[in-house]
């Protein structure tokens, strides 16, 4: 089959993406402008400074809490689920699911180590404010570990009808002098200084239910460049912050607040340059007066010169109440904005741990402003990334491969729950209402303790070894115990001179039988 280049793949779809990325630069000049800036912007270019910071606050804010959201800090933001009926039907005993469930739940401890070893988090963060002010990014995972992010001007994408992307192309502007060897060659001879800069492209497309990757170089194919990847563990993962039934590119949340954003923009503005004017203070000297304006100007403080008061008046510009409904209008448009960025709400503190309740409260608040947009987030986001990342620890040796069909990465996001946390509400509950229906003696004849410790300790993410005792442990203390019983009773049944004759006996026993 003959593939287009990755330069051709990429030009023929740009034009689909003009009035997406005109609409971002749009949103960003009145946020972040360094987000998304006009086209030929360069290192030596100067970015327009707007008049108000409510845009860039709210943008920020927004996304350090959708950050927080996606990846907690304290706990795993998804968990290995594995197919207990399967199991079953193959014979596995429950405490063999629960030893399950706990070997899982230290795979999920690795691949969280291994997001906070490397820059997860910071590329995240860029990301999120990538998909609140464009709506569309596109988030990198390369074999060799680590993230990183295109803007909506550096790569295009296409889906199908149900939303699944189907192809997609990048293109980055690289300096000659770093390029590899093959690529230089594939270039051809060229000035090796660092200001000559080549375009490099890549394609991603889906074909036979696999993704084809290839790249080139001003139209010139890399040798070697190619690779293929199953459908669900493409390094390549498209965001966008909406859905829109039919459009391949998403629309960004500050798009949706444009209007406001416009007028507080203008409004500050005039207040601004308004109150600019009115700070000048300028004197204004009769000129058929008898004071003397070069006397009054030159006359240091505290001097006496010759004049009449009522030849010299200030310069008014008299457009306070001109202003005041200005600054009344702006009021309204910043109270409507912090509703919208989430700026008045306090729901987690400003400390170094935070509670799991303050999680999940975050995550009932981000679901119920933003519509849902927690939940598209899980599902193209977290998953493609979590699911990516284990088959990178896999490939790296890092954590073992794992069942395809019997245990599969899950995230629990929504109003419901994060984490491991709700199965701990679900056990908890359950306890209580059997406590509460038939007591404690009963509850305690059906329910086994070791088995309940490890489950509560599986779901808080706390380790077991060495802190629960073991079924073995537990019996061998049974057996000590009751000898030490039995002992008891037969010093109280027979006496001290009985125990001294069965302790002779025993003594003797050995040296008989040697």
């Amino acid at each position: 089959m003959e593939y287009k280049t990755a330069q051709e793949c990429y030009e023929q779809a740009v034009g689909n993406r003009y009035q997406y990325l005109d609409r971002a630069r749009q949103c960003s000049k009145l946020t972040l402008p360094y987000i998304q800036p006009e086209e030929g912007f360069g290192p030596h270019s100067r970015l327009e400074t707007p008049f108000q910071g409510v845009g860039a606050r709210g943008v920020n804010n927004l996304a350090s809490k959708l950050l927080l959201a996606l990846l907690p800090p304290n706990a795993p933001f998804f968990r290995l689920n594995v197919d207990s009926y399967a199991l079953k039907e193959e014979g596995a005993p429950d405490e063999m699911i629960t030893e399950i469930e706990t070997a899982l739940q230290k795979m999920e401890e690795a691949v969280m180590d291994e997001i906070s070893r490397e820059t997860y988090r910071t590329v995240l963060h860029e990301t999120l404010k990538d998909l609140i002010i464009t709506g569309n990014a596109l988030v990198y995972l390369p074999d060799e570990g680590g993230m990183r992010v295109f803007n909506l001007d550096r790569y295009i994408v296409e889906r199908d009808p149900m939303g699944q992307p189907v192809s997609m192309a990048t293109k980055e502007t690289i300096a000659y002098s770093v390029l590899s060897d093959e690529m230089k060659q594939a270039v051809g001879t060229k000035s090796e200084t660092p200001n000559d800069n080549c375009n490099l492209y890549t394609a991603i497309k889906l074909i036979d239910n696999k993704w084809e990757v290839w790249q080139d170089i001003n139209g010139i194919p890399i040798p070697n460049s190619g690779g293929t990847y199953k459908k669900d563990k493409c390094p390549y993962i498209p965001l966008r912050f909406c859905r829109i039934d039919g459009e391949s590119y998403g629309r960004g949340y500050i798009e949706e607040y444009l209007g406001d954003l416009q007028s507080l923009e203008k409004l500050t503005q005039a207040i601004v340059e308004g109150s600019a004017a009115s700070a000048k203070v300028l004197f204004l000297v009769n000129p058929n007066g008898t004071t003397n304006a070069r006397t009054l100007a030159e006359s240091p403080n505290g001097a006496i010169v010759s004049g009449n008061v009522q030849d010299v008046t200030v310069l008014q510009v008299n457009k306070q109440a001109d202003l005041q409904v200005a600054q009344q209008t702006i009021e309204a448009i910043k109270d409507r904005l912090s509703h919208a960025f989430l700026l008045t709400s306090n729901t987690v503190r400003n400390a170094e741990r935070v509670t799991a309740e303050e999680i999940r409260m975050l995550g009932q608040e981000l679901e119920a402003a933003l519509g849902g947009l927690y939940s598209l987030l899980s599902t193209e986001l977290q998953l493609p990334m979590v699911t990516r990342l284990m088959a990178v620890m896999g490939k790296n040796k890092a954590m073992p491969k794992l069942p395809k069909d019997t245990v599969k990465p899950v995230i629990i996001t929504g109003v419901e729950a994060l984490g491991r946390g709700n199965d701990l509400n679900k056990l908890d509950m359950f306890l209580s209402g059997a406590a509460q229906m038939f007591g404690p003696q009963v509850l305690q004849q059906y329910v086994m303790p070791n088995e309940y410790f490890t489950r509560r300790a599986t779901a808080l993410g706390i380790k077991t070894e060495g802190l629960i005792k073991s079924s073995e442990q537990l019996q061998q203390e049974q057996q000590a115990a009751q000898q030490a019983q039995q002992q008891q009773m037969m010093v109280e049944k027979l006496g001290p001179a009985g125990i001294k004759a069965m302790s002779d006996q025993m003594k003797q026993t050995p040296s008989e039988e040697q």
